[in-house]
């Protein structure tokens, strides 16, 4: 899946819904070799839409699971940790610094407060089935893989990292997290997920919850 000549420039999505639906392409075809049930889980509020597309082709629920980056004040692009709204933390090498648990409480605040406006999400179980967390790209990583730590407090038969790109270096690493990472593409240099998107509007909290509706009688 790694797609190390990938100029920087390279165009690989018109848009989210293009990426959804090349991405359920490839997870529908990985798991027609696995007997088992799936649950779709989507970091908001960009990964619904992907997760929605994704749970519709395999017929299963979808719900979300919220984490934030960590920040620093006067740095709040570069993360140092992430945490879940539930409190999983997972922190970088250089993290050990002065306000570290300040900004640990005002991320987890901000995850809690994002996850209240999904209040009728179907708050669906992990257990024995395969859950597949989701999300429009991974950068950093952290996010999802605090994510992932925290869905395998619900003994998931296994966890499946999907995205439609990440960075080549960073998808072996990933496998500390989960069990199988699945990614249309692997660029390397690797700048930034929304350079590889043709359009990459953000998505407002009112469109996720709509995509978020759409999989509810598949509960």
């Amino acid at each position: 899946m790694s797609s190390p000549q990938l100029s920087p420039d390279a165009i690989l999505f018109d848009d989210r819904a293009d990426a959804a639906r090349q991405l359920a392409e490839l997870v529908l075809k990985e798991s027609q070799s696995v007997e088992a049930s799936f649950v779709v889980y989507a970091l908001p509020r960009g990964g619904i839409g992907i997760g929605a597309e994704i749970a519709q082709a395999l017929g299963c629920p979808l719900d979300i699971l919220v984490a934030k980056k960590i920040t620093r004040p006067h740095d709040p692009e570069l993360a140092i940790g992430a945490v879940t709204a539930d409190g999983h933390i997972l922190r970088s090498l250089n993290s050990k610094l002065p306000g570290w648990q300040e900004a640990v409480e005002r991320a987890q605040s901000k995850a809690k407060q994002q996850l209240e406006q999904f209040h009728d999400r179907p708050n669906v179980t992990a257990a024995g089935k395969i859950a597949l967390l989701v999300d429009d790209g991974i950068a950093t990583g952290m996010t999802i893989s605090v994510a992932a730590q925290a869905l395998r407090e619900q003994q998931p038969k296994e966890i499946w990292i999907c995205a439609p790109v990440a960075p080549a270096v960073l998808v072996k690493r990933l496998y500390d997290y989960c069990d199988r990472v699945l990614v249309l593409a692997a660029p390397d240099p690797f700048l930034s997920v929304s350079r590889f998107y043709r359009a990459f509007p953000q998505v407002e909290t009112e469109s996720a919850i709509a995509d978020l509706k759409k999989t509810l009688p598949n509960c």
